[in-house]
């Protein structure tokens, strides 16, 4: 079941790599577009699972906690787009990179796992990436510091949701999440606008199409995939395994939108040893699996 869990991990990286390309796509500020996203996608999965029978009632303090990481959620995706428009798509990507070593420090304090430092010292090598980019060009360090807030939000998101994860399917937990995600966004969304007024709140003809894009693939698919992987592989594992969005999304910004043209050594250097700890972790899980 582990191989079969890290098959699906991988599909679910490779299909949020497209989020990025798909955010900047998007003409809609961040707070909408992640209003509107996460509509579409309960409305969509709500029909999926009553038309399976697979709608779930659950325990009052059950659905108060999935409604919590729902919010978490929530704002990791508004940091996240926030960050895409302020700097662009793969300085974004590649700080999410921080995530391993967050989890490596954050995860034994709040499932009660032991403190591995071979997982603090692969993940080092990614936070060592992140300063030789972040001094690259200063006028991408405001997008660094929300990309990292986006970071550590995926992280307290991962941790509590694999707390929860045995005791409900992975289709009803993203319901719930989503759709506390959701309530929470729309109650705090006037204050929102009010801070970050917005030229249109509807989206165009063309933003419609990306936002489907988004909520069908990159969202329903991609988040039952990494729910169902994360059943079988450690938090570090999938947090880790999330490096590699990057190197999906920064290729496609490449060819979208050549933003290969306003990078330099420095950001190279910095991708390459974020590769290898990936590439090292892959080796440890699959050692693993062998003994």
């Amino acid at each position: 079941m582990r191989k079969t869990s890290l098959i699906q991990l991988h599909a679910a990286v490779f299909l949020w790599g497209f989020t990025g390309v798909l955010g900047r796509l998007i003409s809609l500020n961040e707070g909408l577009l992640v209003w509107y996203r996460m509509l579409i996608t309960i409305i969509t999965l709500f029909l999926i699972m009553w038309k399976q029978g697979e709608i779930e009632r659950l325990p009052r303090k059950t659905i108060a906690q999935l409604f919590l990481i729902g919010g978490i959620l929530a704002l990791h995706w508004v940091f996240f787009y926030g960050a895409i428009k302020v700097a662009n798509i793969s300085i974004t990507l590649i700080c999410l990179s921080s995530s391993g070593l967050i989890t490596a420090l954050l995860e034994p304090f709040i499932v009660g796992s032991k403190f591995s430092f071979k997982e603090i010292a692969l993940s080092l090598m990614g936070i060592v990436g992140i300063y030789l980019i972040f001094h690259f060009d200063s006028k991408y360090q405001k997008g660094i510091i929300i990309a990292m807030i986006a970071a550590f939000l995926s992280v307290v998101f991962s941790v509590l949701n694999k707390r929860i994860i045995n005791n409900v399917s992975s289709k009803s937990m993203m319901l719930y999440e989503l759709t506390g995600g959701w309530l929470i966004l729309t109650l705090l969304m006037p204050f929102y606008l009010k801070s970050f007024p917005s030229i249109s709140l509807f989206p165009s003809s063309l933003d419609w199409c990306w936002l489907l894009i988004l909520s069908w693939a990159c969202t329903v698919l991609a988040m039952d995939l990494s729910l169902k992987a994360l059943r079988h592989q450690s938090v570090f594992t999938q947090n880790l395994t999330l490096n590699l969005e990057p190197v999906y999304g920064i290729i496609l910004a490449f060819i979208v939108f050549k933003e290969n043209k306003n990078l330099n050594a420095s950001f190279y250097v910095g991708f390459g040893l974020i590769a290898l700890s990936v590439a090292f972790q892959m080796i440890r899980v699959l050692h693993y699996k062998k003994h």
